[in-house]
């Protein structure tokens, strides 16, 4: 497997240090620390921030334990979480009138493909409603998405190949362990920064791993 969310959940695996079936490789699960760096990140750059929209995918079997890891790190800092679903395109529009409706101030974006593929239409919407985004993926920052905390997917999903050659090589999926993303990178689009009237703090800007132009 490549890149799956919560493959425990997905019933693809039994565990990630011992996947128990003939099923294993990368995923993308998150731990819950990521989720509290994204929200603390997003507070240091918009310290207006205080109520902050959730836009999950709720087909994506794995929203539920999103939700609730990203409203108990949002407790801890002062952030109140509005969640809002949407899993198909022609939904977005409505996602992000919701979000005005309630005034959000920002807008964490779930880790999940369906926003990932559409990231160009996610971006355009969170600009027009004036909502800097946080993301998980860089490939959103780099259509038009605000601010990313996260794994680079293209360095990291290789990783499959790896699992490849062991098989091949007479190992066991059900002994390999599932291998999570330990390394993500702060990236940031300077142009959309500056389209939504904000100043990155020096000190974000000094833990940026790229500056998106």
């Amino acid at each position: 497997m490549i890149f799956p969310a919560d493959p425990i959940g997905l019933g693809l695996v039994a565990s990630v240090r011992r996947p128990g079936g003939n099923v294993t490789g990368t995923t993308s699960t998150p731990s819950p620390e990521i989720f509290r760096k994204q929200l603390q990140l997003l507070k240091e750059t918009v310290p207006r921030a205080t109520r902050v929209a959730l836009v999950v995918n709720p087909v994506d079997l794995a929203f539920a334990s999103q939700v609730r890891e990203v409203e108990t790190a949002a407790q801890s800092i002062g952030i109140r979480i509005q969640r809002v679903e949407a899993h198909r395109p022609e939904e977005f529009e409505r996602a992000f009138a919701a979000m005005t409706r309630e005034r959000a101030e920002a807008l964490l974006v779930a880790n999940d493909t369906t926003f990932l593929v559409n990231r160009a239409i996610v971006a355009e919407l969170a600009l027009k409603s004036r909502l800097p985004t946080m993301n998980y993926y860089r490939e959103m920052v780099e259509a038009g998405g605000f601010m990313a905390y996260a794994v680079n997917m293209a360095g990291f999903t290789p990783r499959a190949a790896v699992y490849v050659d062991k098989i091949l090589k007479g190992a066991k999926p059900a002994d390999l362990p599932v291998e999570q993303p330990t390394k993500f990178e702060l990236v940031i689009n300077m142009k959309t920064a500056k389209a939504l009237g904000i100043t990155v703090p020096s000190s974000v800007l000094a833990r940026a791993d790229d500056l998106v132009q």
